[in-house]
């Protein structure tokens, strides 16, 4: 009677911010960027290009200190709960063998309340480890969508800034963008910003 626990996968950094776009609008005034850190893309936009850039969701996610964070977070609940349901399997396992052991010398109506009570124990592993996966799926599944909200909150804010029209993302799990000039890539922009708004707010 082998008990295994399937554990809470990795947060998928595709799924995070897969297809976050921050658009100014047609319709809205394109802000003046500022002077400081005002790169060549936004002095073009602010020409009347209609600026399309974009950012890379691996090396986001892999550098968004609020990532990490949740990360190693739902990564240590996975562990704990594997651990749990270590421990209560290896329980339950040498319960069967000492019940296997001293079977032959128990009355028919011993064997059966023994075998009901661990077949009851077994329901209830099972039923441990599938509360466990959910839990576990489903606060992933909040926090994904926390870090969707809070990078497409910043995009937008960053975009008008910048004055750009788009943002796009790239990642190699899910390569929808084929080409792009380096020049488009702000990445590093967007990590810089997104980790300062994060520690302000942690203070």
């Amino acid at each position: 009677m082998k008990i295994s626990f399937k554990t809470i996968s990795k947060i998928s950094a595709g799924l995070a911010i897969a297809t976050v776009i921050a658009s100014c609008g047609n319709k809205e005034q394109t802000k003046t960027p500022s002077a400081s850190g005002s790169a060549p893309a936004a002095t073009s936009a602010s020409a009347g290009q209609e600026k399309i850039v974009f950012v890379n969701s691996d090396s986001l996610v892999n550098n968004y200190d609020y990532f990490k964070e949740i990360k190693s977070k739902l990564e240590s609940k996975s562990k704990k709960a594997q651990q749990d349901l270590t421990s209560k399997g290896n329980a339950f396992q040498r319960e069967v063998a000492d019940y296997q052991q001293k079977a032959k010398d128990m009355s028919a109506d011993e064997r059966a309340s023994t075998e009901q009570r661990l077949a009851r124990k077994q329901q209830e592993l099972a039923a441990f480890n599938q509360n466990a996966s959910s839990a576990l799926a489903n606060e992933s599944a909040s926090e994904n969508e926390r870090l969707y909200d809070k990078v497409a909150e910043f995009l937008k804010t960053y975009a008008k800034e910048k004055g750009y029209k788009m943002v796009l993302t790239y990642s190699k799990s899910n390569p929808s963008l084929l080409f792009a000039d380096e020049s488009l890539d702000v990445t590093n922009d967007v990590v810089k910003g997104l980790n300062e708004a994060y520690s302000k707010a942690k203070k």
